[in-house]
């Protein structure tokens, strides 16, 4: 029998994403003091030490990570009852929040905006991020579904906190400037090009680590002279003779024609994979699921 207060059981699970008494309590608005009065009732009540003193913090026992894991069922079940109940009363409606990087926004977000004017109940609240490839699970914390990529062949982070929903795969391309010798082929090999100047993304961002990755079965690492997050820098970039980049076929062929030469890799696999995050009490909700479910018919629809 439980005999412990679970409306309590929120703090321990955001102390087991957030890692700190302060940061849960700037993420529920509250203060330190109130965050850490929750801990010791829930301590008190499940008879067992749940959180335990590391320096001037506190990190979760296997008690409290157990807890933990088991308070995101609790509160999906709780979110479905809430979530139905809503649905009766009013139908689809509701504010989504939803994080997307910059490139993904760009392929993504016009027909997922035209799809969402079909339900006129939902407000979709967007928000531009971009993070390094495993920084994106932890952002669902905070937004309802998360927009994120990772390289070919990377596995998807083992988070049962965390709902994964495929949307696409990408090719990644070499663009070229117009006048560059290999400017007029459809494929090139990563040796005729790895020697280039090349234009690229933060290190740690997924198409840095294919670059780095394809450039591994060559002698030669890739020289990048320069890294920036913004795509359409790096396609200017390339287009004024500056260098080469690895560029997500989709988004920049519609800024290539006239302007820079897209080849594709050959002998390699050079790809990114695209995906929605969201947490399973969230996922659970009328609007979020049909945003979800409008991003996988966009996806499908780009990538036709």
């Amino acid at each position: 029998m439980v005999d412990f207060d679970i409306a309590l059981l929120p703090v321990l699970r955001e102390l087991a994403e957030r890692g700190s008494v302060t940061a849960v309590a700037a993420a529920t608005h509250r203060t330190p003091s109130a965050v850490s009065q929750q801990l010791r009732t829930l301590q008190r009540q499940a008879g067992v030490p749940l959180v335990e003193r590391v320096g001037r913090g506190v990190r979760l026992t296997e008690h409290g990570r157990a807890l933990a894991g088991m308070a995101t069922g609790v509160a999906t079940a709780l979110a479905t009852v809430e979530a139905s109940w809503a649905e009766h009363l009013a139908g689809v409606t509701g504010t989504v929040d939803l994080a997307v990087f910059p490139s993904a926004a760009e392929l993504l977000l016009p027909g997922l905006l035209t799809r969402v004017r079909e339900h006129p109940g939902i407000v979709l609240a967007l928000s531009d991020v971009d993070v390094s490839e495993g920084e994106f699970a932890p952002l669902t914390a905070d937004h309802d579904v998360v927009i994120g990529h990772r390289p070919d062949g990377a596995r998807r982070p083992d988070d049962s906190a965390v709902e994964t929903i495929a949307l696409l795969r990408e090719p990644l391309d070499v663009a070229l400037p117009l006048d560059h010798p290999l400017g007029g082929r459809q494929r090139v090999r990563i040796e005729e090009v790895v020697g280039e100047p090349w234009i690229g993304v933060p290190e740690g961002y997924p198409i840095d680590r294919v670059l780095t990755a394809t450039a591994g079965a060559t002698d030669t690492p890739p020289d990048v002279g320069f890294r920036t997050i913004h795509l359409p820098v790096i396609e200017n970039l390339v287009a004024a003779g500056h260098g080469v980049a690895l560029v997500p076929r989709y988004t920049s062929r519609t800024r290539a024609a006239g302007r820079f030469h897209l080849a594709e890799l050959a002998e390699v696999r050079a790809g990114r994979r695209i995906e929605a995050l969201v947490r399973p009490d969230r996922a659970v909700r009328p609007a979020v699921r049909t945003v979800l479910e409008a991003l996988v018919a966009e996806a499908r629809a780009v990538t036709a």
